[in-house]
């Protein structure tokens, strides 16, 4: 039985709710479960220097946590310096996301997807990843509207979801009690039924290739969901 009473192929409940922010180009507020995640997309008509005068546009992100997206508060890193777990997580959303876009139909500029961790109760990388390509496919809708983009870069959407083996059982999109406890834990990043990136790791106990083909059966499940819920949110 899982902690959440869910079964074993059951997500989290899922929210999008877009236009949250003023300013930005593209935002929106991805719930899944208790994990809630602020993202935004940013345009910006620079491109790093390694792109200058390539005409090859460029999707980055950055990401973090509020001191008390969790149980206790945590210090900010602004504070302190990134730690490498947010290094690793905001590299995985940016290549995450640029795996999904046409760079040279999105033209020589940059757009900084920002996901902000407001409550945290696991998988809040694959939050800010869905979350993100809904931010980024609504700048791009802004581009289009302008007439700076003539085709649409963004062709599918991108999704993430968490799998992972709890008590013996691969089970779907885990929770913080889940994860803290899982023997595997992993994260499948996906556009359609197209794999982009597998994280995978044993954290208590090794698992056979029918247990990683039950999980990413799994995977294809929640992402099927998780695009369903992008595109009613993008229009």
């Amino acid at each position: 039985m899982r902690p959440s009473g869910r079964k074993i192929d059951e997500m989290r409940s899922i929210s999008i709710e877009v236009n949250v922010t003023r300013h930005a180009e593209g935002s929106c507020l991805i719930k899944c479960g208790d994990t809630h995640v602020l993202c935004t997309a940013s345009i910006d008509e620079r491109v790093p220097p390694f792109l200058k005068n390539s005409g090859l546009g460029w999707v980055t992100a950055e990401y973090g946590m509020l001191p008390r997206a969790t149980n206790t508060r945590m210090r900010r890193e602004a504070k302190n310096g990134q730690s490498g777990r947010t290094q690793e997580i905001q590299r995985l959303i940016g290549r995450s996301l640029r795996a999904g876009v046409d760079r040279v139909a999105l033209g020589e500029r940059q757009i900084i997807i920002d996901c902000d961790v407001i409550q945290a109760d696991g998988g809040t990388r694959c939050a800010s990843i869905t979350g993100g390509w809904v931010a980024l496919k609504l700048a791009v809708q802004k581009l289009m509207k302008a007439g700076d983009v003539i085709s649409d870069p963004l062709l599918i959407p991108v999704a993430a979801v968490s799998c992972g083996i709890y008590a013996g059982q691969s089970v779907l999109d885990l929770d913080y009690p889940e994860d803290s406890e899982a023997g595997v834990d992993g994260n499948f990043v996906m556009t359609g039924d197209k794999l982009i990136e597998i994280q995978m790791s044993a954290e208590g106990s090794t698992f056979s290739r029918d247990q990683m083909n039950a999980m990413m059966d799994l995977a294809d499940k929640g992402i099927a969901e998780l695009t369903a819920a992008q595109i009613a949110a993008v229009g």
